[in-house]
């Protein structure tokens, strides 16, 4: 088999077949956006598939390994709902086609938060949430679920103790463990007693010491009856703030593949290997993914990238919704000289960013594409679930 049909296999075999259709988590959907690779390709000026963001900076959890601690300083601007709406109704102009509330906040905790979501769905834009969940309170859930295309709650580990010290004071405060773990039950239940389609998952971001936590979380997982659980590697900035040592994954393979082998038909659980085997250097230079998988802050900033929000690479800042509608900072000039310096020989995205963005599968498929080593393909396939994330 040569290198190319390797890819694809990899590619094809990292989606997951799931009760409710395909799941792709460890890999990228470009090839159900095809016409989009076509024009970039042309070095036509494409608008994000995705877009993931934040409806505000704050929130309540103190997670250890935690990027937005490397994300400050940066100004802190108030959402008001007004302009989040806005904000959609430009998203819709421009093509956007799906929304990640996952970014640098917690966005249950913005008065924005409900009308957003319900506003997106109108407008023909699909919407994902990911959230601890501590705030996201019966009649919240209500409101949203209907219009959510999935829902991600970050549980950090299957136990209470284990839980309450990764991600807030300490072991002895796990009234938050079931503060969440009550309104996930909730949502499941939600979920089955309207039949809707929403996904929903938790997930844990491995950290090597985190290790006595992965197969609780894989069973906790299984007994919520969520459509699946998820462990993914822990990103890091390039001066290795957050102190991942990526080299001590590999100790992990054998304890992830026995989570894995918890699947059932109703919950399954997904390893990110793609992303845990990488050791935290990417195989690309150019960073071409922000051009179809963009980030905003919670503050309102615009940057290709969550890697890009401290104040240090504010030259990589484009610009504020708050103070600037996102269709005019779409069409600026700033915007695509940005674009095109990381995608020119004078970025290096191994030496010059942090690990493993969110940009990451799109970034190594358009390098693979651009250099004739995996081309992508058109999807002649059914389209898998949460389509328009990529």
């Amino acid at each position: 088999m040569n290198s190319f049909e390797n890819k694809v296999e990899k590619y094809q075999s990292n989606a997951v077949d799931t009760k409710e259709g395909t799941l792709i988590l460890d890999s990228h959907k470009l090839s159900y956006h095809y016409d989009r690779v076509e024009s970039w390709e042309n070095n036509e000026r494409v608008p994000p598939v995705s877009i993931d963001m934040a409806l505000t900076r704050a929130c309540g959890a103190m997670c250890s390994f935690c990027y937005a601690m490397v994300q400050e300083p940066q100004e802190r601007s108030t959402i008001k709902t007004k302009e989040a709406l806005e904000l959609v109704d430009d998203f819709a102009e421009v093509g956007v086609k799906g929304v990640s509330l996952i970014s640098d906040g917690e966005s249950t905790l913005s008065k924005a938060y409900v009308p957003f979501i319900q506003h997106a769905h109108q407008a023909g834009i699909d919407v994902g949430n990911a959230t601890n969940g501590w705030e996201w309170q019966p009649e919240k859930i209500d409101q949203v679920l209907p219009y959510l295309t999935w829902v991600r709650f970050t549980v950090a580990a299957g136990t209470p103790e284990g839980y309450s010290k990764i991600m807030f004071k300490g072991p002895e405060h796990t009234h938050v463990y079931e503060r969440a773990m009550k309104h996930i039950k909730y949502a499941v239940e939600l979920k089955k007693k309207l039949k809707l389609k929403v996904t929903l998952g938790i997930q844990m971001v491995l950290m090597p010491e985190f290790k006595d936590e992965i197969l609780p979380f894989a069973k906790l997982a299984v007994d919520l009856g969520v459509d699946y659980g998820v462990i993914k590697h822990c990103s890091d900035d390039e001066m290795g703030t957050l102190g991942v040592d990526y080299s001590k994954y590999e100790q992990l393979y054998s304890l992830l593949q026995e989570a894995e082998n918890l699947t059932n038909n109703e919950t399954k659980i997904i390893i990110k290997w793609d992303k845990i085997k990488n050791k935290g250097k990417p195989t690309y230079k150019r960073f071409y993914g922000p051009q179809f998988l963009l980030q905003i802050s919670g503050s309102g900033l615009v940057a290709p990238s969550g890697m890009f929000f401290n104040a240090r690479y504010s030259k990589f800042h484009i610009g504020n919704y708050v103070d600037e509608k996102f269709k005019d900072i779409f069409k600026s000039d700033r915007y695509w000289r940005i674009m095109d310096y990381l995608a020119s020989p004078y970025f290096d995205a191994q030496t010059m960013m942090g690990t493993l963005p969110i940009q990451h599968y799109v970034s190594e498929a358009l390098d693979n594409h651009i250099k004739n080593e995996a081309k992508i393909q058109k999807a002649s396939d059914n389209e898998p679930l949460h389509v328009n994330f990529l």
